[in-house]
């Protein structure tokens, strides 16, 4: 027989019991889990990527105790439970979901066709800007969280931006306003202003965010598949060293290491 829902959040009770519970589960409090939480879902994201569909079961199942875990907290101090937060969330999904509920509720259906992309994206940035207002936001950047990866929430804020007509109207204009910081970064570093250097180089980094939302792309997936691939090419390089006997921790055998690093290139690594 397997185990259902309702197995799962009894399990929680009882790691959290305080007599006959686990001593590190009745030790925990919400910011404890907090970065067991982001190395969960960064391992679904792994699995993901990998295609590995077996593996990606097992971490949403890691992923779903995580919430249990919060939830179980919260219940504990009188705040929410389970039940709430779902109730939450699918209270919220049906409000942001008004051309496939269209009276609010789970047993209404659509009986027209269903509207364009487009209008349906503006929609749900209409009501997204409504639930902010209810919330006294002052500004649309508001509930845009800091501790979100740094790519991921330029990206957010730069989409927040042209929500309102803040953007560039063209790739063009996005690459050359790129070049721009780069040359800024350039004169900060030959007048060895550290701050004015530190400064441009986020200017770069977030511009260069710029230009992967204009082209359609997650700057995050860029960059882990940018790290892979260094990586991969990485690793090359040091089995190189190993059959040739070099040793590389000194330094000293850069021209041979860039060789090396041409023949992981030129083998599609």
């Amino acid at each position: 027989m397997a185990y259902s829902l309702q197995d799962l959040l009894y399990l929680m009770g009882r790691l959290r019991d305080p007599i006959t519970g686990c001593p590190w589960d009745l030790k925990q409090r919400f910011d404890t889990i907090v970065p067991h939480s982001l190395e969960e879902v960064y391992e679904l994201v792994d699995a993901i990527e990998a295609n590995d569909l077996n593996q990606v079961r097992q971490e949403l199942g890691d992923v779903l105790f995580q919430v249990v875990f919060y939830s179980r907290l919260g219940e504990e101090q009188g705040l929410f439970n389970f039940d709430d937060v779902v109730d939450g969330i699918t209270t919220k999904l049906l409000r942001r979901h008004p051309h496939v509920f269209p009276d609010g509720s789970l047993q209404s259906i659509r009986d027209t066709e269903a509207p364009n992309d487009g209008a349906i994206k503006q929609r749900w940035e209409d009501i997204k800007q409504a639930e902010r207002s209810e919330k006294s936001q002052g500004s649309v950047m508001d509930d845009i969280p800091q501790a979100l990866p740094a790519l991921t929430r330029a990206a957010k804020l730069q989409k927040r931006a042209r929500n309102i007509g803040f953007d560039w109207s063209d790739i063009d204009e996005v690459i050359a306003a790129f070049h721009d910081e780069i040359r800024e970064l350039e004169d900060a570093r030959v007048e060895g202003d550290a701050n004015a250097i530190a400064d441009e180089m986020g200017d770069v980094l977030f511009s260069a965010v710029n230009v992967c939302r204009h082209l359609g792309l997650d700057p995050e997936a860029v960059t882990r598949a940018a790290g892979k691939k260094f990586e991969r090419r990485f690793r090359f390089v040091e089995q190189r060293c190993q059959e040739s006997a070099i040793d590389n921790s000194t330094g000293q055998a850069s021209a041979q290491l860039e060789l090396f690093w041409d023949q992981a290139k030129a083998a599609g690594l």
